[in-house]
């Protein structure tokens, strides 16, 4: 029997997946999406910031990850930071999140980025555990907060 990640297809993604992704984030929140990912994806392709590719399973897309390049930010060489992540919950646990950051790593390799960061919610297990079976760790960083 064929599995879901055999059928899936990574692909660079376009500001035409917009619409398609702020569904997914949607459905992940349980909330409408506040985020203008058509102009994310544009600013990125444009300007060449960073890497995101979308998963997509017979036409549809069904996650996606987008993230950006940093320039020697407090002592650190060029680095990524995955930004923006999710798989739709129909298609959560399939491989789908695995087979696009690798994808990312893959890219990002061959650039000579050696240190990929995200942040993480403290209390989010799951984005964590996640991340954790990618091997990802705790960095030297820490998050800074301020309200306006």
């Amino acid at each position: 029997m064929e599995k879901v990640a055999d059928k899936v297809l990574i692909r660079k993604i376009e500001p035409e997946d917009a619409d398609q992704i702020s569904e997914i984030q949607s459905s992940i929140t349980n909330t409408a999406a506040g985020i203008d990912f058509r102009r994310i994806i544009e600013q990125q392709l444009q300007r060449d910031e960073g890497i995101g590719y979308a998963a997509e399973v017979g036409g549809r897309v069904v996650g996606f990850m987008i993230s950006s390049f940093v320039y020697g930010g407090f002592g650190l060489d060029k680095s990524a930071w995955i930004t923006n992540f999710g798989v739709h919950p129909d298609f959560m646990a399939k491989g789908i999140g695995k087979s696009l950051a690798n994808e990312l790593f893959k890219a990002y390799k061959q650039k000579g980025i050696k240190n990929i960061f995200s942040a993480v919610p403290w209390d989010s297990v799951d984005i964590l555990s996640f991340f954790k079976t990618l091997g990802f760790d705790r960095s030297s960083l820490i998050n800074l907060r301020k309200d306006l």
